[in-house]
């Protein structure tokens, strides 16, 4: 038996060069056509492209495309041209990177650093400079010894990793186990001690009054509560924090007692778990108007708005149900810390404490933003907040302590600029911190580091992307709701297999690995993907809010005037306007924010233009104002007006109704059952969505759904199971989807249905904010331990991120403009 020799992989420059060997005039064809467009940033599609147009026969065409640099091209992300060069930035996997620089003059090969690529890219925009001295960010080093997964697969996945590390530390020896018994005795509460008591002063001491109370708990009733033997217990060595009944204390001591004599990964995360950690949680929600009612639809409030008041709904009963299962008289608090807008447009957003309906000890806590000149009274653009967080950063914790009496055990960051808050609080306060990003902007406008300046006025990204670096690297643990958001695709089979190798994007965390803003400062090594952080927990929809069409006995049909008088009422109105004659057809329904990423005005235009579909169904679009002068915010504008043209361009009368942003949640679930009832479907058309909350919201409530390709609804939907995915860039291709399911139904009425049932099984599998509490307990847990036990608590890190803040951030929040208020 012959034994293959094992060598090296060939890298990208020695892939490029053997193309050269072997396929000389075709590669030199194809990188002159690239040349011949000039100076600019060519994207993976018009790589693809020009595959096609080089000249020469198609054998030789064929052979490159499906070879060595064929290859390379289908993982490319971008090429940088400046004549006579040509540098290509290959991502062979998610979260790993190459970078090669052809001379087609000269036919020469070089491989790139990353700052060698950034530097070459840096041309486009301040052509040939030799300053060397820029000044690049590198976390790299600090991350060298820290402990990390290396399978794409394993992105998203990082508390598994971190209690397989720390369960196989723990193997070692006895001494391993000393941090778990240091942890397990610094519990306290408000100065009261849990878990252990001075009794128990070492491992052996433990692990005998482990064995010692074990014994005496199988002699008791398993319901008895833990006040019947507490007295023993503590004579033993332990107090409350195990459990309330005699039969939960034996389960916690059983996954101890294991630990100690072999620690394993799910042991070790039950057990970390049920430890009694979290009382108090703030979460952080600076921009927009952040309310229970008459918010929805207002600039820069939406998804995140009812995210974050689901998920404390949640969070409090999660909590609820733990600390009365661990035996202890603890009441949780949460606090929602966002902005107080004193000109407050008719919502509660100028009252300083609301408490969240549908919970206990839950509240919303506003603080202003504030200057030397006074408090701001108006709304103002998220992107305009940043001179304002680090005097709101101080407010809120002044407030914080305030009500809470103490200091809370987690804070949770939201955005951009809700996690640079958190990391404030987090760093001054010693408080695990937990960053959910929702959507990374610079993912969203292409080029926007590069051209950063052309983009500044308006946005202050440079602002934003500082902002997002601190955050995420501050962060004891980072949230997610789909892998792509962390890593993009291709997706891991074991994420998504209907969608693998079906696209290759960059995932928005990936997106700040290595990037440059010319002039400011060069990003080389930014975030890891790799890093043990990341964690993907999806969120669920509010099922007392959005449950199943068919549930008929919970259904609210004491709306249904109002939502027929919505969608077909002749009024034309700042509500609504234009009409629907036909009202047998099926309703094609979309809702979202009216800005161009969302791209509703595409959806609008993709119906007028397909003369089948609309013959087929009828389109309503929930979204934003339909009167410019409503509206203050800048892309909202753009978008009304386009919206006017297309009604009138194509004479959408009769087919097509406009309805203006809804608040009223509880009628906004009815309307997705109603627009079911009708055998309608939903549409999410967004050119980019970070998860897909109303993706989740119509299938909870039966509603086929199609869904951007881009983005988190590729993980949420099986296609042509539980819905379909489409391409907003495509959107001829979109029109032929939604035709071809119009007509399938109507061969066939049972395929509406087995579309929506697929739907709402996927979603009881995965997208619930029960599995979301929960795990989000579980994760609060596992770091705290991890951050505890290691004694790593990247302080190297979190100084270095320091002195970006101060000598960096500061003067760029400084840069922008302060905000006028309007005179009374």
């Amino acid at each position: 038996m012959v034994i293959p020799k094992l060598g090296r992989s060939p890298s990208i420059r020695d892939r490029v060069e053997d193309t050269l060997s072997a396929h000389r005039n075709e590669l030199v064809a194809l990188l002159s056509r690239y040349v011949a467009q000039g100076n600019g940033i060519l994207q993976p599609h018009h790589l693809i492209d020009e595959l096609d147009n080089i000249v020469g026969d198609d054998v030789g065409r064929q052979k490159l495309s499906d070879g060595p640099f064929g290859q390379i091209l289908k993982s490319a992300q971008e090429a940088i041209v400046l004549p006579p060069f040509v540098a290509i930035a290959v991502r062979p996997r998610p979260g790993v990177w190459e970078y090669v620089r052809v001379n087609v003059y000269e036919l020469s090969v070089d491989q790139l650093s990353v700052s060698e690529y950034l530097h070459f890219k840096e041309e486009l925009v301040d052509g040939m400079f030799n300053d060397y001295y820029v000044l690049e960010l590198d976390l790299e080093p600090f991350n060298a010894t820290f402990p990390r997964p290396n399978r794409s697969s394993s992105i998203g996945n990082g508390v598994q990793f971190l209690n397989r590390h720390l369960s196989s530390i723990m193997f070692r020896n006895k001494e391993s186990l000393e941090p778990l018994l240091d942890f397990l005795r610094a519990h306290k509460h408000k100065g009261h001690v849990m878990m252990l008591n001075d009794r128990i002063q070492s491992i052996s001491r433990l692990q005998s009054a482990l064995v010692k109370a074990e014994d005496h708990l199988t002699k008791l009733p398993p319901e008895a509560p833990f006040g019947e033997f507490e007295y023993e217990f503590q004579g033993m060595g332990f107090e409350r924090g195990w459990g309330d009944t005699a039969q939960r204390v034996l389960e916690m001591i059983h996954l101890l007692l294991d630990i100690l004599q072999a620690p394993d990964p799910s042991t070790l995360e039950k057990f970390l778990g049920r430890i009694p950690m979290v009382f108090n949680v703030v979460i952080l929600s600076p921009h927009g108007y952040f309310g229970q009612a008459n918010v929805l639809g207002l600039p820069d409030t939406g998804g995140q708005v009812v995210y974050i008041l689901d998920q404390v709904r949640a969070l409090e009963s999660e909590m609820f149900l733990r600390i009365q299962k661990q035996g202890l008289d603890v009441t949780p608090r949460i606090l929602i810390v966002t902005r107080l807008i004193p000109d407050a447009k008719g919502t509660t957003c100028n009252q300083r404490l609301e408490r969240v309906s549908g919970t206990e000890h839950t509240h919303i806590l506003r603080v202003p933003f504030r200057t030397e000149k006074g408090i701001l009274r108006k709304w103002i653009s998220r992107f305009d907040v940043w001179p304002y967080l680090e005097t709101f950063a101080e407010d809120a914790a002044s407030e914080i302590a305030a009500e809470l009496q103490g200091i809370p055990d987690l804070i949770i960051g939201n955005y951009s600029d809700g996690n640079l808050v958190a990391s404030l609080l987090a760093s001054k306060l010693g408080v695990t911190q937990c960053t959910i990003a929702h959507a990374l902007e610079k993912t969203k406008y292409p080029d926007s580091d590069i051209y950063w300046k052309k983009f500044d006025d308006k946005y202050h990204f440079s602002c934003q992307f500082t902002a997002d670096l601190i955050a995420m690297n501050n962060a004891d643990f980072i949230i997610t709701s789909t892998y792509q958001e962390i890593a993009g695709t291709s997706l891991p089979k074991t994420v998504a297999p209907w969608y693998y190798e079906v696209k290759n994007t960059v995932g928005q965390y990936e997106s700040h690995t290595a990037f440059t803003l010319p002039g400011l400062y060069r990003v080389v090594h930014g975030i890891d993907v790799f890093d043990p952080k990341f964690n993907i927990v999806s969120p669920g929809a509010d099922m007392c809010i959005y449950f199943p069409f068919s549930e008929v006995e919970k259904r609210l049909t004491a709306l249904h005037g109002s939502i027929e008088k919505l969608l077909y009422d002749p009024e034309q109105n700042e509500e609504h306007i234009g009409m629907l004659n036909d009202r047998l057809k099926p309703i094609i329904f979309s809702m979202a924010r009216l800005d161009h990423v969302k791209n509703i005005s595409g959806l609008v235009e993709c119906y007028a233009k397909n003369a089948k579909l609309r013959e087929l169904a009828n389109l309503v679009v929930v979204a934003g104002y339909n009167n410019v002068k409503k509206s203050n915010d800048r892309e909202e504008i753009v978008e009304i007006e386009k919206m006017h043209e297309l009604m009138k361009n194509y004479d959408l009368q009769g087919q097509f109704r406009w309805i203006s942003a809804q608040t009223n949640r509880a009628r906004n679930g009815e309307l997705y059952r109603y627009i079911a009832d009708t055998k309608g479907i939903f549409v999410q058309p967004a050119f980019y969505e970070a998860f897909g909350l109303t993706v989740v919201e119509a299938m909870t409530c039966g509603l086929p759904t199609f869904a951007t390709c881009h983005g988190g609804p590729a993980e949420i939907i099986e296609p042509g199971v539980s819905g379909f995915n489409i391409d907003p860039y495509h959107p001829d291709q979109v029109a032929a989807v939604m035709v071809d399911f119009f007509e399938k139904c109507k061969e066939d009425p049972s395929y509406w249905n087995k579309i929506s049932d697929g739907g709402l099984q996927r979603i009881y599998e995965r997208y619930t904010w029960k599995i979301y509490s929960e795990r989000l307990m579980t994760l609060a847990g596992v770091y705290g331990f991890w951050k505890y036990v290691s004694k790593l608590e990247r302080r190297e890190t979190r100084r270095y991120l320091e002195m970006f803040y101060i000598l960096k951030f500061r003067d760029l929040a400084k840069s922008v403009p302060l905000a006028i208020d309007d005179q009374h």
